[in-house]
């Protein structure tokens, strides 16, 4: 009986455990169909940002050097920028108004698709001689 007990509270330890570990599920992705979002998005990780350009872009599907690294930078953020290759998306560009090391003026930029952010970056208007994760 004893060992009967012990196998029933085991695999009670194991169903418990394994619980809520659904790996299946994708994460939830950040909304940014409006502005109020998009500025939340990165007011949520600490930027203060203003929005300074829109435009449309298509991710491409074979991704250079350059993209790649930057596709690089959105694996480690969460963010999927490959599962969104070759679709159209906005690209927004923002002005950052609380980080400038060396007095450099910084920029954020961020990748919708399907009122999704599916990437992002800060980097320096200086053609990106910094380069940072938005997380």
């Amino acid at each position: 009986m004893k060992k009967f007990t012990f196998m029933v509270f085991a695999a009670a330890a194991f169903a418990l455990a394994s619980c809520g570990k659904n790996e299946a599920i994708p994460p939830q992705l950040p909304q940014a169909a409006d502005v109020s979002q998009r500025i939340g998005y990165f007011a949520s990780h600490g930027w203060e940002v203003e929005e300074i350009s829109e435009r449309d872009i298509i991710i491409p599907h074979e991704f250079s050097d350059i993209y790649e690294e930057y596709a690089e930078m959105q694996d480690r953020q969460g963010l999927p920028l490959r599962e969104y290759s070759g679709r159209s998306a906005r690209l927004y560009t923002y002005e950052v108004k609380n980080y400038s090391p060396e007095n450099m003026k910084m920029l954020a930029e961020l990748l919708v698709c399907d009122d999704k952010a599916v990437a992002s970056m800060v980097y320096s208007e200086d053609g990106g001689s910094i380069r940072m994760p938005v997380s």
